[in-house]
């Protein structure tokens, strides 16, 4: 194998597939396939940030669906188990694994510099049930129920912890964003908040799901997307389509009229810090929504299918590039922090 087809592979194993796999269907995967997969999870795994010693880090799983069910979790020094605290759901992209997200985000040193919990799921087989109702994995062919796990987990942490009931939100990139999208409309009764990062709503849940209260969201796509296109349409990787999906546009307007907000943001041009990464940052702020909430989109101009201020995992070839204008994970828990649950 060559080293381009290698990094296509490695690529399309990392952020593409859509959801999750299980239920005691035989493997698809192929030798050269698992080869890959392992290679691309050496990029991310068993690393993590700290600012701080943790106090606790440690990986568990549960039994949900009949499924054993895993998941790492990461809880700074600061932690106070007499005192509620927030908990943030941080979902990997399709073919990644939870503890591969601390280093691809660095969500661990802002959790210990603001005194969060955080919780890195891991899909079945490395996928997630986004919704896109593919035929390529079992997930999507058997409709195994990640919603239902997420809620189990909430369930199961807020049992151990002290968490902020209030306070629990979802994030996550590429087929993890996409679920979050589905967790911020199906678990909407639990979830405080979502910031999804380089995804977009499918085409086929555009008319399905219905939040039961209004829900704060932050989007976060770059315009130069080589995988989830920025105006919508089939994810593709080569001749290879993964499900379609509602351009940027369309996914903002989604969310705008479930949160019932104004169809006219105030649009900020954010300052260029590092004119070297060849991304510039527009941001838009749609308010008068109900109930207070906000819907808010950073359009990275330039950006590609990464995580701002993130780990640039694979060349900006096969990927785009990653902005250096802002720390994603900053963002995202500061719009968290601004929006508990009402």
């Amino acid at each position: 194998m060559n080293t381009r087809r290698l990094s296509c592979l490695i690529f399309l194993i990392l952020m593409l597939s859509p959801t999750l796999q299980s239920f005691g269907c035989a493997s698809r995967t192929s030798d050269n396939f698992a080869k890959a997969t392992a290679d691309a999870n050496k990029l991310t795994d068993n690393v993590s940030i700290y600012s701080k010693p943790a106090r606790y880090d440690y990986s568990a799983s549960i039994i949900c669906g009949g499924l054993e069910r895993t998941y790492s979790v990461h809880i700074s020094s600061s932690y106070d188990k007499s005192r509620p605290t927030s908990l943030i759901i941080v979902l990997h992209g399709g073919g990644g694994t939870g503890q591969g997200m601390p280093k691809l985000t660095g969500f661990n040193a802002v959790a210990d510099e603001e005194n969060f919990i955080v919780v890195y799921p891991d899909g079945i087989e490395k996928h997630w049930n986004d919704g896109r109702g593919m035929q390529q994995y079992r997930t999507q062919i058997q409709n195994i129920d990640d919603v239902g796990f997420i809620s189990a987990l909430i369930g199961h942490l807020s049992n151990e912890l002290n968490i902020n009931a209030k306070r629990i939100y979802v994030t996550g990139i590429s087929n993890g964003g996409m679920m979050s999208h589905r967790l911020g409309c199906e678990l909407s009764q639990r979830i405080a908040a979502i910031s999804p990062v380089a995804s977009n709503v499918p085409v086929n849940m555009a008319s399905v799901w219905v939040p039961s209260r209004s829900v704060p969201v932050l989007i976060i796509n770059g315009t130069d997307d080589p995988l989830v296109p920025w105006d919508g349409g089939d994810i593709h990787f080569g001749q290879t389509k993964f499900g379609e999906v509602l351009s940027v546009a369309d996914t903002v307007k989604f969310w705008t009229t479930k949160d019932h907000c104004s169809s006219l943001p105030v649009i900020t041009q954010l300052p260029d810090k590092d004119p070297s990464d060849g991304t510039k940052v527009r941001k838009e702020i749609y308010g008068g929504c109900k109930d207070g909430v906000e819907v808010i989109l950073y359009a990275i101009e330039g950006g590609g299918h990464t995580w701002p201020g993130g780990l640039q995992y694979l060349p900006e070839s096969i990927i785009g590039r990653t902005s250096r204008e802002f720390n994603a994970g900053e963002v995202i828990w500061q719009f968290f922090k601004e929006h508990p649950m009402e």
